[in-house]
């Protein structure tokens, strides 16, 4: 499936949330792209007292193009969460995928590492998940890191 080159009436979302509730309250780490190009992230830990983060920004056309170009190379469209862990007590994850009239949603538990994935009923499928979810970490904590930098090079 070829997600590229939008028209203006196309739709286009992408959300995902990583969380639990514990001592601390509910903690999470919750991102969304939506078709505007604008980029919400939160991210709510009670830690040591910690209050929660919230930022918002706008990025260009062509990062949207680059996250559906890496959604769409991933093949997560043609997984099924069937078979990956439901969500416990350690907590849950989330993806949510809207292109066009296609909205694809994912919900499993938190994965720890890789070796959660192999230990899996479906490790090929939560692979292309696991990965996935760490390229769209980077890609969020790259651009908000790029756009709020207090200090330039």
């Amino acid at each position: 499936r070829i997600f590229f080159n939008m028209s203006a009436d196309e739709e286009f979302y992408v959300r995902y949330y990583v969380g639990h509730k514990g001592k601390f309250g509910h903690e999470f780490l919750e991102f969304e792209f939506r078709p505007d190009g604008l980029l919400r992230y939160a991210n709510n830990s009670r830690y040591k007292s910690a209050r929660m983060i919230r930022k918002e920004l706008y990025v260009h056309d062509t990062v949207l193009e680059e996250l559906k170009r890496i959604i769409s190379a991933s093949d997560i469209t043609k997984e099924s969460d069937d078979k990956w862990p439901s969500p416990d007590s350690v907590g849950r994850q989330e993806l949510e995928i809207v292109v066009n009239n296609e909205h694809i949603s994912f919900v499993t538990a938190k994965i720890g590492s890789v070796v959660d994935v192999e230990d899996s009923n479906d490790p090929d499928g939560l692979k292309l998940f696991y990965f996935l979810i760490q390229d769209l970490r980077c890609m969020v904590f790259s651009l908000i890191g790029m756009h709020f930098k207090i200090k330039p090079i």
